[in-house]
């Protein structure tokens, strides 16, 4: 259509959302389908967390705030920081968007120019490559196998590193993998980053507080102080504090940065859900212990579905460091047919088999820049992940 901006074209859907739709829509026409493509935790918002967004609604706070967050939200975050990751910044440094997602976004739209090259390590979020396309820039893909635990070598980010380099994201824990960086593997890319003096640093630690079996978490401006005036500190309440639905992220950094961000949102949303930001501020102040107890579940979780996966011949099921993912390999699987005919060529035809065939519905491995592999979340109850792991094992089993 001549009439839609060219754009567009550069940018596709996002197929977590398209799984999660497709799964539901089954549903409603009956099917009996487990729907494993949504990072979404399937535990409520804590009740003083509900308490304090129903407070601010009967307290009159719903009118419009500072575009970017209100000063006690702000405040908060630094506080944060400061606290759990030894970053000191002041209020004027820190952004606060309707998601994570607008954050990043906010930040790669006020800094890309035509042929400015963003550095994203594969396997990554859906959402990265297209919004570097939908702001000009040109997405790098440097890929991390299953061989290197899906983590990017030094060499390998110093190779993809070229003069029109602008920014290198980084996730850990990651999304699709649950692979998260050490303090010492971190510090190799820490130290590449450094000797390119002109490459910025936008990390995406969403799942900061998920991690498992004693796994430190850690983050590159607090890895390297010398890279603090070029590095963005993105985060959010939806994952560890099970606030998906709330739409709040944050960021940290360099006031300049900061200012133009702003001025994007300004223009484009303005504030964030009054509500929901008084919520975020109870999130971030209030208890914390909650999220140990989640994380108690998720770990089990976690184990039982790499435990059943990896009981299936041709499929390789790592156990990640932390989020709420695994992405098995099923290189052992292709070339093989499924029962109703269809011929397993990568994995997208493996996914669309088996929720056609066996009801489940995950998100193929190419969405996320590596195949052939697919990713699984499981943020969803033990019984759903003990039938959908079952239907998986059975669904393989009958591949001729």
């Amino acid at each position: 259509m001549s009439f839609l901006s060219k754009t567009l074209s550069r940018v596709k859907p996002s197929p977590t959302i398209a799984v999660t739709a497709k799964a539901r829509e089954l549903k409603a026409a009956g099917r009996d389908v487990i729907g494993l493509g949504a990072g979404e935790p399937d535990f409520d918002t804590p009740q003083n967390i509900k308490d304090a967004g129903i407070a601010a609604i009967n307290a009159g706070k719903t009118k419009y705030t500072a575009p970017d967050g209100i000063p006690e939200l702000k405040q908060a975050i630094c506080d944060k920081l400061r606290r759990d990751n030894g970053l000191d910044y002041i209020p004027a440094q820190v952004s606060v968007g309707t998601g994570g997602k607008q954050i990043l976004y906010n930040a790669l739209m006020a800094t890309l120019n035509p042929g400015d090259e963003v550095v994203i390590p594969a396997p990554y979020w859906v959402s990265y490559p297209d919004m570097v396309l939908l702001a000009g820039g040109e997405p790098v893909v440097a890929e991390a196998s299953i061989r290197s635990g899906f983590k990017l070598s030094p060499e390998q980010l110093e190779a993809a590193i070229t003069p029109k380099t602008k920014w290198f994201i980084f996730n850990s824990p990651s999304n699709p993998t649950g692979a998260g960086y050490s303090r010492e593997e971190l510090k190799g890319l820490t130290d590449v980053l450094m000797r390119h003096p002109h490459v910025w640093v936008m990390t995406d630690d969403m799942y900061e507080h998920l991690t498992y079996d004693g796994f430190q978490f850690c983050t590159p401006a607090e890895i390297e102080p010398g890279l603090y005036e070029r590095t963005l500190t993105c985060n959010g309440v939806s994952k560890a504090y099970a606030m998906t639905g709330w739409r709040i992220g944050y960021a940290a950094g360099p006031e300049p940065l900061i200012a133009a961000m702003r001025k994007i949102q300004s223009q484009s949303t303005s504030n964030p859900c009054s509500i929901s930001q008084w919520a975020a501020l109870e999130a971030l102040n209030g208890p914390q212990d909650f999220i140990a107890t989640n994380n108690k579940m998720f770990k089990r979780r976690r184990d039982l579905v790499v435990s059943m996966l990896s009981q299936i011949p041709g499929m390789t099921c790592p156990t990640p460091e932390g989020a709420f993912y695994v992405y098995p390999s099923i290189a052992g699987l292709i070339g093989k047919t499924t029962p109703a005919g269809t011929k397993i060529t990568d994995d997208e035809t493996f996914a669309t088999a088996l929720l056609e065939e066996a009801d489940v519905a995950v998100v193929f491995g190419a969405a996320f820049g590596l195949s052939p592999n697919f990713r699984i979340s499981y943020a969803t109850s033990d019984d759903a992940l003990k039938e959908a792991c079952t239907r998986i094992q059975s669904f393989c089993a009958t591949l001729k």
